[in-house]
């Protein structure tokens, strides 16, 4: 006679992943599993902790972990790529990333890729001139059951252009959302 045997379920996460960790736990319980990816720990701050490390076959890339002061749950990664001097090679970078993006996660469900100057940018000097002094958006949206994903083309100060790419999890983004709520 057969008998049944009871088997536990199999537990499925529905938390997004980063490197194949759960963007969940507190902060330093994720920077223990990113240093185990071999992510090197470079600051901490009130609510972020900073990384530095290669990522999407890219090397020394900054992560940037986050977890609001009001409740420590880590809610989004950010990776800032390396800088580049050239919009050939920032919009390469860009539009490669997008491009395995939209071949793991589908369509974009949003997508800005426009300059918002007067005159469209004659030249690739032009084009950096326009993101530096934020008349240029760049950006996709992927939305997934766990979270959303956004890569974007940023700056900081006209120093410096980049690829950002954010990972946002559904689940302790509205953890965060609800606990700001309960205080209004």
């Amino acid at each position: 006679m057969w008998e049944a045997i009871a088997l536990p379920a199999q537990e499925t996460n529905e938390h997004l992943t980063f490197k194949g960790i759960p963007v969940d736990g507190t902060l330093k319980e994720f920077t223990a599993k990113l240093k185990q990816k071999g992510f090197i720990h470079i600051d901490s701050e009130e609510g972020c902790a900073m990384f530095r490390g290669d990522f999407a076959g890219y090397k020394n890339c900054m992560a940037v972990a986050v977890s609001p002061k009001e409740k420590d749950l880590v809610c989004k990664v950010a990776v800032i790529f390396p800088s580049c001097d050239k919009w050939a090679e920032l919009e390469s970078n860009y539009m490669f990333l997008k491009q395995m993006l939209t071949e793991k996660y589908g369509k974009p469900s949003e997508c800005v890729e426009e300059f918002q100057s007067f005159l469209p940018p004659e030249d690739d000097n032009q084009k950096m001139y326009e993101l530096q002094f934020d008349r240029c958006k760049y950006y996709s949206v992927f939305e997934t059951e766990k979270g959303s994903i956004e890569l974007q083309l940023s700056h900081q100060s006209v120093i410096e252009c980049f690829v950002v790419l954010s990972y946002y999890d559904g689940i302790n983004q509205k953890a965060v959302l609800s606990n700001a709520m309960d205080d209004l």
